[in-house]
């Protein structure tokens, strides 16, 4: 029993030792050789929107190069094509705005109201559900196009959320969120408060603080779509 005791303590002191080793060689917080990883993707967001900067301007050139040399087609052809990308959103769309803006609730925040339970964390930031659940609303409510912070949605986007940054086609974004949508305001200002996960989300704004505005912008331009519209993932049927 006494020779386990034994053996036991000495495990004990050699894994101390290694780990009082280890810390003394590496210091977590300043090593520089551990990266931040939120750096990293923040370097990546930048390249892809520079690369998608760039893949605009050779679209842009391909396109008006086609123009110039016929491109093969008839006008008929042509008007079928340009009707097709209207609907993909590779297009510049202009029409009546309405803009969405969801933010984070301050650090500090606590109930506003009797019978609620002070905040944990995750009561105080925006969730990929509650931007979801936004451009749900403003797709029901007719949306012709929509803009999330400076990028066109098309049908294969993902609205994806780490942490409090929303990750988008490649690039990275913090609060406060803006959707833009293009369509009739009042349709859209009526799907947004009949969708019933923005109701519990208004909850959420009332009780902790969380942020929440809707404006009209009158007339307004979204971008076209600059990415690549082939699936990556996904194949379609033969």
């Amino acid at each position: 029993m006494r020779v386990l005791t034994a053996g036991v303590f000495a495990l004990a002191g050699l894994i101390f030792f290694m780990s009082f080793d280890t810390a003394k060689g590496t210091n977590i917080r300043t090593d520089s050789s551990l990266l931040k990883l939120s750096d990293l993707i923040h370097e990546r967001s930048h390249k892809n929107a520079r690369l998608d900067e760039s893949n605009a301007a050779l679209r842009h050139d391909v396109e008006a190069l086609a123009k110039r040399t016929g491109g093969g087609t008839g006008k008929a052809e042509e008007a079928r094509l340009a009707a097709l990308e209207k609907n993909v959103g590779t297009q510049t769309l202009t029409g009546k705005a309405v803009t969405v803006t969801l933010n984070d609730a301050p650090p500090n925040a606590t109930a506003k109201l009797p019978g609620y339970p002070e905040p944990q964390p995750d009561y105080l930031v925006i969730h990929q559900q509650d931007l979801q659940a936004v451009v749900n609303a403003l797709w029901l409510g007719g949306a012709e196009g929509i803009k999330v912070m400076d990028q066109r949605l098309i049908s294969t986007s993902a609205v994806r959320c780490v942490g409090n940054t929303l990750i988008l086609q490649g690039r990275v974004y913090s609060p406060p969120y803006k959707i833009t949508a293009i369509g009739n305001p009042d349709a859209l200002q009526q799907a947004l408060a009949a969708s019933p996960a923005i109701q519990n989300y208004m909850v959420y704004v009332n009780v902790y603080g969380l942020g929440w505005k809707v404006t009209e912008d009158g007339t307004a331009t979204l971008p076209g779509y600059s990415g690549t519209v082939d699936l990556q993932y996904a194949k379609p049927v033969q």
